[in-house]
């Protein structure tokens, strides 16, 4: 089984995959795509590398039992796809604490409040395969547990069901 953590900059990924208890091989896309030098240029204006997702699809191709973390991770082939979501107010701090640019963190913030990531998660693998979890007020701890959920098997497939177009 491949399963797939996604989100926004800032919505706990890496923080929860750190603590889930899995036997997947873990799979942090963005330290793969800068080690291996998956990219096919940089985006001047957000300061950011492009990933070469054709090049992540054959780095990733044959292996299975995978649990990969990024904000790119929905966009590759995989069974379930955990959305973590996450206020955009409370993104925002997260990001400003990073020391991100404003620019950024709005750019990201805006995102969140319009769904973006969770749009193209269910346009790619259909809403049978998503489970959107709030991230908002759950400690690390867990999130970790509902991604462990989903990994069981326990939870069911989630969409919609988190909104945060007040912020807007």
């Amino acid at each position: 089984m491949r399963v797939a953590v996604t989100g926004t900059p800032g919505t706990g990924k890496t923080t929860a995959v750190e603590r889930v208890e899995t036997d997947l091989e873990v799979v942090h896309l963005n330290d793969v795509i800068r080690e291996q030098g998956l990219v096919t240029g940089h985006d001047e204006e957000r300061d950011s590398a492009v990933a070469d997702l054709d090049a992540v699809a054959d780095y990733l191709d044959g292996r299975e039992d995978l649990l990969v973390e990024s904000h790119l991770a929905h966009n590759v082939d995989v069974d379930r796809v955990v959305v973590l979501r996450c206020h955009p107010e409370e993104l925002e701090r997260r990001l400003r604490e990073r020391g991100e640019p404003a620019a950024k963190v709005e750019e990201n913030a805006e995102s969140e409040a319009l769904d973006v990531i969770l749009a193209e998660a269910v346009e790619r693998h259909g809403e049978d395969a998503v489970y959107e979890v709030d991230a908002t007020d759950r400690s690390p701890d867990e999130v970790a547990a509902a991604i462990e959920a989903v990994i069981a098997g326990e939870r069911e497939p989630q969409v919609g069901t988190v909104s945060f177009v007040d912020y807007l």
